[in-house]
């Protein structure tokens, strides 16, 4: 074949690779304007291409690697090819620390290379897991998502997904709103642009890889500010209030209408990417709001991010069948956390809940509370009945005892004064007293004994 027939051959090639389709295009809406640079274009699976899209570019002038499955390729089927091809980014996000997404669209697997598939999957799932901890991924469910493909995007840092998304397993299905009720996925958008707009939205917030400082960026404070008195603030939604600590428009919900007596998010304080954690006034904990809690300071803690968690909890739900595991590895979680933790007891902290959220005896750097926070071993009417039965009279009630101990042996001043909290803060000076601490705590170095990895109780 002479010279001009190969770049003929070559040009029919090449056309045939770089022809739009929505694998290509998703990367584009994904990446920085002009800086997608495919990887592997030319791999075939025999004679179609491998069903995957991979490669590299910037997102905020950052390097990220990402590969997005093509469905209009044998239905983007995993098999040898197209695994390889994921293997080769996952590789290149290890050597050079940069995050990776990945965007799911694929009826399944190869099923005529047999065994070549079961490998490809392993190949993917051994990949992802080796990564975890040490660059963030992200997965984008924007089609179909089966079986074993569904296990590796639901392994990554966070899951959003698309209204056209769908992980399946088997006869379990997940989609649309009822896939963040589930606990399944982060965020849930209509759209591919919306879903990659969100995924830019939390890379901002993420540091590059596990070695890397977390994000500092220009920043405006809230225009919404706490009142001095607390009593004003019981009306307030626990959204409301993590509005008004944080920077302006700067708190990204995750997990919405999942687990609704617990709210996680990540936030800029003064600039600084913060991982948030806050309980609802009023309600229990029980094992969902564990495994949602738990789950926001393992991302945090793997990547340095330092977690605020605001406490007002009734503790944990005393009718809750098999949840007292979910609740000892949400302990475990935040005992064994080294990144820095800084506690507000606002309201209510009872038990359990305050030793394993705010209590210094739990590892907790720093702890405030507010002057309506009531710091117990028991709720102070159970308290009461143990402590001081004998002063319940007619003319003395049970709720008038409670009232008494809550305002003065389970007060924010008693804990103090027995060293349980570091100081008993005015709501309005929340913000600056965070900053402060977080700023004490940006050079936090923790000398952890020698060993492979905790025994989690899962």
């Amino acid at each position: 074949m002479d010279i001009v027939s190969r770049l003929e051959a070559f040009k029919q090639e090449k056309q045939a690779v770089k022809e739009d389709n929505i694998a290509r295009k998703r990367l584009q809406d994904l990446f920085d304007q002009g800086s997608f640079t495919e990887l592997d274009a030319f791999v075939r699976a025999d004679e179609d291409l491998a069903g995957v899209v991979t490669g590299f570019g910037t997102v905020d002038g950052n390097c990220v690697f990402a590969f997005s499955q093509d469905s209009t390729v044998k239905g983007g089927a995993v098999g040898r090819a197209h695994a390889a091809k994921i293997q080769k980014v996952y590789d290149l996000a290890f050597k050079t620390g940069a995050p990776i997404v990945g965007v799911y669209d694929s009826m399944g697997g190869a099923l005529l290379e047999g065994g070549d598939m079961l490998a490809a999957y392993g190949q993917m799932l051994q990949k992802a897991t080796e990564l975890s901890g040490v660059v963030p991924q992200i997965s984008v469910v924007a089609g179909p998502c089966t079986g074993m493909s569904a296990m590796v995007a639901c392994m990554a840092d966070f899951i959003v997904m698309s209204e056209k998304g769908e992980l399946t397993y088997e006869n379990q299905q997940a989609k649309g709103e009822s896939a963040v009720k589930e606990g399944v996925a982060h965020i849930v958008c209509e759209n591919d642009e919306q879903a990659f707009l969100k995924v830019r939205e939390l890379l901002s917030y993420m540091p590059l890889n596990n070695l890397e400082p977390v994000p500092v960026a220009e920043f405006t404070p809230s225009a919404c500010q706490l009142n001095a008195v607390c009593e004003d603030l019981t009306s307030m939604e626990t959204e409301e209030i993590v509005a008004s600590i944080f920077d302006a428009n700067s708190v990204l919900a995750l997990q919405e209408g999942y687990a609704d007596n617990a709210v996680v998010a990540l936030a800029s304080l003064s600039g600084q990417t913060c991982g948030v954690i806050a309980t609802r006034h009023g309600k229990t904990l029980g094992r969902q709001e564990s495994i949602k809690m738990g789950r926001m300071m393992s991302l945090c803690d793997a990547f340095g991010i330092p977690v605020v968690t605001l406490v007002d909890t009734c503790g944990f739900m005393s009718k809750c069948p098999g949840s007292i595991r979910s609740f000892a590895k949400l302990a475990h979680l935040y005992a064994q956390a080294t990144c820095p933790k800084v506690a507000v007891v606002l309201g209510e902290a009872y038990g359990s809940a305050f030793v394993a959220l705010a209590g210094k005896g739990a590892n907790a750097d720093v702890t405030y509370a507010w002057p309506s926070a009531v710091i117990s071993a028991l709720n102070p009417t159970t308290a009461v009945s143990i402590l001081h039965n004998d002063e319940i009279r007619a003319d003395h009630t049970r709720a008038q005892v409670a009232e008494e101990y809550a305002k003065g042996e389970a007060s924010a001043f008693a804990a103090a004064k027995c060293g349980q909290v570091d100081d008993v803060i005015e709501p309005d000076a929340t913000r600056e007293k965070l900053i402060c601490a977080l700023d004490m705590l940006y050079g936090k170095r923790v000398q952890t004994l020698p060993k492979k990895h905790s025994n989690l109780p899962l």
